[in-house]
């Protein structure tokens, strides 16, 4: 179960840096700024570096409630994004404000969650 968590974080770094690498190059594909795509570039790795620093530190179900509610919100963020786009709007890189903001809130409830209690023998 921990190689899911270590597996997501990662995947979070990786994307984040994709995303502050080729900001100029994605900005008009995914029809966002590029200092919105920076923005998320360096979000993204901040909420997956904390993911990964308190894998050992924090209780799986705390974990799974998080990426859950993350993963869920970011389907729907995508599916407003592309209801906009086939409406013919041009607002639905707005959308990826959810790149922003929800990996940096996802890093402040894992940080303030409880610690993982030692096993009593």
């Amino acid at each position: 179960m921990r190689a899911g968590v270590v597996g997501d974080g990662v995947f979070k770094v990786v994307l984040g840096a994709a995303f502050a690498l080729g900001a100029a190059w994605l900005d008009g594909p995914l029809g966002a700024p590029s200092w919105l795509l920076v923005a998320a570039g360096v979000a993204l790795p901040a909420g997956g570096g904390v993911e990964l620093r308190y894998v050992r530190h924090r209780p799986l179900p705390v974990y799974l409630r998080l990426m859950i509610t993350y993963d869920g919100g970011w389907a729907l963020a995508t599916l407003a994004a592309l209801v906009v786009a086939w409406r013919g709007g041009t607002a639905g890189g707005e959308v990826w404000l959810y790149q922003v903001v929800a990996p940096l809130v996802f890093a402040a409830l894992l940080a303030s969650a409880a610690p993982v209690r030692p096993a009593v023998s």
